[in-house]
C-alpha cells in the first residue's frame, strides 16, 4: 500500500494530518495510521481487483429477500469461500440452484468499510452440467495426450509375480474386498500394502496422490492398484484430475487402474500402465493362478525331460556312428601307418646321409692327393734338392738359419752348402759356377 493518505470517507470530507506516514512501511508505534485510513486503503486496493471466474460446489444457500448468501467450496481441496448474490441473478437460471451443485461463478471482491468485512459478490453464476464436465475432461485428455503422457512407450510392464502389491482404495470398500479375496484365491502367498483414502469428494485427489507417492517410495512394493467400484460421473471426477494424472505418470512403480466404470473412461485409465475393467479383473491380471502355474511347471518339466531324452538319443547315435568309423574301430592302424612312414623316412634319410658322407670322403681324399702333389716333399721325392747356404755364409747373407740358393752367384767357390734331399740333408762345398749348354728351346740341360 503506497498511496498517499488522502482518500476521504464517503459522505465525509477528511483531511489527514500532514504528519501521517505516506506508506504502511513508514508507520511506527510513535506514528501510526488511524484505523480508518487503513480501511480506506484496503478498500481502494480491493476495488481495483478485477472480477474472476472460479469453479466450485455450492455447499450452503440461503435466500433473504433480494439477496442470497452462499458458500462455495473447491472441488478438489478443503477450501471454501462465502459469497453473496442478488436474487435476480439466481432467477436467470433455467434450473433452480441447489446445494451440492457444481457451478462456475464470476466473483468480484468487495470490502465493507465500516465493518471491515470482505465479501465476494457473485455477478454471474452458471451451473456446470454433465456435458460441460465431459467437454472439459475431453479437452484435458487431448492436452495430456499431446504431451505424450498416454503414449504406450511410457507404460511400464507389470512384474510376472509381484511379492507385495500396493492398494489404494476406499475405506472398507467392496473393491478392496474383491481384490484381496481374488488375489488370495489365485496366489495365497501374495502380500498387500493398503492405503484407505477418500475416493470421491473434494479431498479425494489429495489423499489418492499422497497415498500413491507413499507407496511409490517403498522399494518392496512391486505394483500399485488404484481401485474403486464404479459410480456416477460426478463421483469419478477425482480420477480425471490433472494433478492425479501427472502423479501417476511420474511414478516409478507400475500403476494399475481398476475403477470399474465401463460407461465412462476416466483419464486414469489412459495414463495407467494397465487398465482393468473391474477390481476383480485387476486381481486376476496382476497375480497368476497358482494351479495354472503349477500345471505350467509340470508341463515344462515334461517338455524338458523329452528334450533331454531326444538330445541324449541323438548324441548317443552320433557317438555310435563315430565309434563305427575305421579310425575309431582300429585306432592303432593310424599309428601303424604313421610308424611305417617314419621308418621309411628314416631309411631314406640314413641312406641320404651315408651317400653324402661317402661323397664328401671321396672329395676329401681327392683334395688331399692334390695337396700332397703340390707339397715340397713330393718334389724332393722326384729327385729334386734344395741347396741352402750354411754357416757364416748364411749369416753374411742376412738370415738367421739357412739361405736358399737361387742363383749361382749366391754360392761362390768355397761356400759351405746344406743340401736337402727327399730322405735327409747333407753338406757340400761350392766349386763355383759351371758352364752348361743351352738347348734349342732356351732351357738349361741337366
Amino acid at each position: 500500500m503506497s498511496e498517499q493518505a488522502s482518500l476521504p470517507v464517503p459522505g465525509q470530507q477528511l483531511e489527514p494530518p500532514t504528519t501521517l506516514p505516506a506508506t504502511a512501511a513508514e508507520t511506527s508505534p510513535d506514528n501510526p495510521w488511524p484505523l480508518q485510513l487503513l480501511s480506506q486503503k484496503l478498500k481502494a486496493h480491493i476495488d481495483r481487483t478485477p472480477s474472476a471466474w472460479v469453479e466450485g460446489q455450492v455447499i450452503e444457500l440461503n435466500r433473504r429477500g433480494t439477496n442470497a448468501y452462499l458458500t462455495l467450496r473447491d472441488v478438489d481441496a478443503e477450501v471454501s469461500l462465502p459469497a453473496s448474490v442478488w436474487t435476480k441473478v439466481l432467477e436467470r437460471q433455467n434450473l433452480p440452484l441447489e446445494r451440492g451443485s457444481r457451478v462456475v461463478a464470476l466473483l468480484k471482491p468487495e470490502f465493507w468499510l465500516k465493518t471491515g468485512r470482505l465479501n465476494m459478490l457473485v455477478r454471474d453464476i452458471r451451473p456446470v452440467g454433465l456435458g460441460d464436465l465431459l467437454a472439459r475432461i475431453e479437452r484435458l485428455r487431448q492436452a495430456l495426450s499431446a504431451e505424450g503422457l498416454f503414449a504406450d512407450s511410457r507404460k511400464k510392464p507389470l512384474p510376472l509375480l509381484p511379492h507385495r502389491i500396493g492398494l489404494i482404495t476406499g475405506r472398507d470398500s467392496d473393491a478392496k474386498k474383491d481384490i484381496l479375496r481374488n488375489a488370495a484365491l489365485r496366489w495365497p502367498a501374495v502380500e498387500f500394502e493398503i492405503r484407505e483414502v477418500a475416493v470421491q469428494g473434494n479431498t479425494a485427489v489429495a489423499q489418492v496422490v499422497r497415498a500413491l507417492r507413499d507407496l511409490d517410495a517403498l522399494p518392496e512394493v512391486d505394483v500399485i492398484v488404484i481401485a474403486r467400484g464404479g459410480g456416477a460421473l460426478e463421483d469419478l471426477l477425482p480420477f480425471n484430475s490433472e494433478e492425479l494424472i501427472r502423479a501417476v505418470a511420474a511414478a516409478a512403480t507400475p500403476v494399475v487402474s481398476a475403477i470399474g466404470h465401463e460407461a465412462d473412461r476416466p483419464l486414469l485409465d489412459d495414463v495407467a500402465d494397465l487398465r482393468a475393467s473391474t477390481p476383480t479383473d485387476a486381481a486376476k491380471r496382476i497375480v497368476p493362478e497358482v494351479s495354472e502355474e503349477l500345471a505350467g511347471v509340470r508341463q515344462a518339466r515334461v517338455q524338458l525331460r523329452r528334450c533331454m531324452e531326444r538330445l541324449v538319443d541323438r548324441e548317443s547315435d552320433r557317438l555310435a556312428s563315430l565309434h563305427s568309423r575305421p579310425v575309431l574301430a582300429a585306432p592303432e592302424g593310424l599309428v601303424t601307418i604313421r610308424s611305417e612312414e617314419i621308418e621309411r623316412l628314416l631309411r631314406r634319410s640314413s641312406a641320404a646321409v651315408s651317400s653324402s658322407v661317402v661323397r664328401a670322403a671321396d672329395q676329401l681324399e681327392h683334395l688331399k692327393a692334390q695337396v700332397r702333389a703340390l707339397s715340397p716333399q713330393k718334389t724332393l721325392d722326384r729327385g729334386y734338392a734344395v741347396v741352402e747356404l750354411a754357416g757364416k755364409r748364411a749369416e753374411e747373407a742376412g738370415t738367421a738359419g739357412h739361405a736358399v740358393v737361387r742363383r749361382p752367384a749366391e754360392a761362390p767357390p768355397g761356400s759351405p752348402l746344406s743340401i736337402r734331399v727327399a730322405e735327409g740333408r747333407f753338406g757340400a762345398t761350392s766349386t763355383g759356377t759351371l758352364e752348361q749348354p743351352i738347348t734349342e728351346t732356351g732351357e738349361l740341360n741337366d
